[in-house]
């Protein structure tokens, strides 16, 4: 197992050892790199977050995995709420009113990654400009 998990941990952890080196150096702040490397991570997070949300309870029988995860299985509400479990956002795949197979954390995790990660973007455009003006400015 720890062989299947090497090719996938090193590149992550590589690319966190290059994200994090100007947070130990002090330069992320004047970096429109930075900013735009970690909206791109926040995406990330944000698709593994919808990849684990729906794959909650990700067997071909709802019955069974709501049975897996110690609970009873209501038919009725799942055909009455047909809709609920069939979108895209926000997530549910709930066994019965009260209990839902999605974990609690991945709707809002949904909706906060992708905000920062525009604010991230929206930070390094405008590193971006100041830095074009500043260099402007010191040209004859």
């Amino acid at each position: 197992m720890a062989l299947l998990l090497i090719p996938l941990l090193l590149p992550l952890l590589v690319c966190l050892w290059f994200w994090s080196r100007p947070l130990l150096s002090g330069t992320w702040r004047r970096s429109p790199a930075w900013f735009t490397w970690s909206a791109v991570l926040l995406l990330l997070g944000a698709g593994v977050s919808y990849l684990i949300g729906s794959l909650a309870g990700a067997s071909l029988d709802p019955e069974e995995a709501c049975h897996q995860a110690g609970q009873i299985y209501d038919r009725a509400y799942r055909r009455a709420n047909f809709e609920e479990y069939t979108r895209w956002f926000p997530l549910h795949d709930k066994c019965h009113a009260g209990y839902d197979l999605v974990p609690a954390w991945v709707n809002p995790a949904l909706v906060v990654l992708p905000v920062l990660a525009l604010l991230c973007l929206a930070c390094a455009v405008g590193l971006t400009v100041i830095r074009l003006r500043t260099d402007k400015k010191g040209t004859p």
